[in-house]
């Protein structure tokens, strides 16, 4: 098969395994004796309801709410999706937030409270408490954001700055707690995971301020002071692992990325291509992870080893991209350009890096693809690889090549996808 196109089915077999419309049904807990209310947040949050909807028997009660991307809804017919914000968060999402916090305390010991969990809940279930105002909130969300924080130490600051987050969802309600997750953090961390809104919070307010002290951000005073006061233990932290409310709460996971990569090696398999499976862990900054998948690349080809030809590599986790041009382009990109730029012209060589909830950063697209041939194209339209990396113009720089990877919104999210392809 022609490596570009083996390269996209990977890919498309990786988000086909996270669809919750297949993953999910055979997942769901039984009808309790009281009520079913469903809430959630994320980037799937609109195809878990309708999966749950679909599933569910016709004559038990449902109800609910849920909120998700801009452009990422549904239509549902017993569960209520709203459209929000993401990465940085709005009043749509506050709101929305606000309602679900006070139709779960509503709830009682014989119902059961359903959270759709997915990717991008943090930003979408983001409900700030009362001393910071959406305005201050959005301001440490941008800079967190360009400092390339990873999600996980983004989410300890946004826990302590929320009122629904960090497991307070759960401690707001007297009813069973059960929590369909679809991760997209390394490891499956629950916790991390949309800021683990019905999980206990080993982090502290004390953490979240190291967080903006290490990554140079410089928070209002409303944040300041809230964190602060929880410092001081004027403010109650969130609820600990080990607190007695978590007896009644279980998480399900219904899709991890390590799922996904396994699904996409099965693709290269199929087509007589070794794939070896690097982990679902990789992080770090984008040109800093390019440098070493290079560095692995010219020891296959140049050696045979660690793996010979043919053989895929495929990884899965979250790169982060510090910001230091004023291009465009998301991570996925970025680590695409910086391997091309890093490796030089390479015959047999051919990549693909792609988000697998189609939207790499805030671009349109879901990543993009090289080829043996990408220098050349490059050079013959006046591209240059180490300029636009400067610039972090990676979205410039494959839409120019016509490289680009558009899927439109996956509804669904297990993180960044990578696969090598060396012939």
């Amino acid at each position: 098969m022609e490596p570009r196109r083996l390269l996209l089915e990977s890919f498309e077999a990786a988000v086909a395994a996270a669809d919750p419309l297949r993953v999910l049904p055979g997942r769901l807990p039984p009808p309790p004796p009281g009520r079913t209310l469903v809430v959630g947040a994320g980037k799937a949050a609109a195809s878990m309801a309708l999966a749950v909807e679909r599933a569910w028997p016709a004559h038990a009660p449902l109800e609910g709410l849920v909120v998700t991307r801009y452009a990422h809804g549904l239509p549902t017919a017993r569960v209520r999706v709203v459209e929000a914000g993401h990465p940085v968060p709005d009043e749509a999402g506050a709101a929305a937030a606000a309602e679900i916090l006070a139709r779960a305390a509503a709830l009682g010991p014989d119902d059961l409270l359903l959270a759709l969990v997915s990717g991008g809940g943090s930003s979408l279930l983001s409900l700030p408490v009362a001393p910071v105002p959406m305005a201050d909130l959005k301001s440490v969300t941008r800079q967190l954001l360009a400092s390339g924080a990873p999600i996980q130490e983004m989410n300890v600051v946004r826990k302590h700055l929320s009122r629904i987050q960090g497991g307070r969802l759960a401690q707001a309600t007297a009813a069973r707690v059960c929590a369909m997750v679809i991760s997209d953090v390394a490891g499956d961390d629950v916790s991390a995971i949309a800021s683990g809104p019905c999980a206990p919070d080993p982090s502290t307010h004390a953490d979240a301020l190291q967080v903006l002290a290490r990554r140079g951000v410089q928070p209002p005073a409303s944040v300041a002071g809230h964190l602060a006061r929880g410092v001081r233990g004027e403010v109650p932290e969130t609820p600990k692992p080990g607190d007695p409310l978590f007896a009644r709460v279980e998480h399900r996971l219904v899709a991890t990325a390590h799922r996904s990569l396994e699904a996409a090696a099965s693709v290269f398999e199929r087509a007589g291509v070794r794939a070896v499976i690097l982990g679902d862990t990789v992080t770090g900054e984008a040109r800093d992870v390019a440098q070493v998948m290079a560095a692995l690349v010219r020891e296959i080809r140049g050696h045979g080893a660690p793996f010979a030809a043919p053989v895929a590599l495929v990884s899965g986790g979250e790169c982060t991209v510090t910001l230091r041009g004023r291009g465009r382009g998301g991570r996925c990109a970025e680590f695409l350009l910086a391997l091309l730029e890093t490796l030089g012209p390479q015959p047999g060589v051919s990549a693909i890096a792609a988000d697998t909830d189609g939207i790499d950063g805030v671009e349109s697209n879901a990543g993009a693809l090289m080829g043996p041939d990408s220098h050349a194209r490059a050079a013959a339209r006046g591209l240059d690889p180490r300029a636009r990396l400067d610039d972090n113009d990676a979205w410039g720089f494959f839409a120019g090549l016509d490289d680009l990877v558009v899927t439109g919104p996956t509804r669904t999210n297990v993180n960044d996808y990578r696969a090598i392809l060396i012939a």
